[in-house]
């Protein structure tokens, strides 16, 4: 179920870094605590995950790290939520499981969480990483990939 989480958060936040700091080249997940500010005992999880569901590519050695498996404007928030929701599906939506228990609560209330949950997946589906790229770099958010281009001749 969809909780809004730390997790979850930092996982949009960090597919985002990657997809605007890339530039085609590999990112580590240092480079991405360190520029978000995100603790890396969060992301390491998340990260092996996004993977497996075909968000992020993971390239070892070196000058491994991360890279989009596809293209920024095919990868939308609702997939990274989705991900970080088969991780933890003890909680609906940040619903307790002793509450919300009684006859209105189990017929009602819960499934008018589901409701909700149901609305908020189709918005965030509609919302892309290459949008919330776009509103980084409209926001004045510095990039790795203009720090590396090189324009001597």
């Amino acid at each position: 179920m969809l909780k809004f989480s730390k997790k979850l958060l930092y996982a949009i936040e960090a597919v985002v870094d990657i997809a605007y700091n890339s530039g085609g080249e590999p990112v580590q997940i240092r480079d991405v605590t360190s520029r978000q500010g995100v603790p890396q005992r969060y992301l390491e999880q998340v990260m092996q995950r996004l993977v497996k569901a075909g968000i992020l590519k993971g390239i070892r050695g070196p000058r491994g790290g991360y890279l989009l498996a596809r293209e920024r404007a095919k990868i939308s928030v609702g997939d990274i939520a989705r991900v970080v929701m088969d991780m933890s599906k003890d909680v609906e939506m940040g619903l307790p499981n002793d509450v919300a228990n009684g006859p209105i609560g189990k017929s009602v209330i819960r499934p008018l969480w589901l409701e909700f949950q149901s609305q908020i997946l189709v918005m965030m589906d509609e919302i892309s990483v290459e949008e919330l790229s776009n509103r980084a770099f409209r926001s004045g958010v510095s990039s790795e990939v203009y720090n590396r281009i090189n324009f001597s001749i």
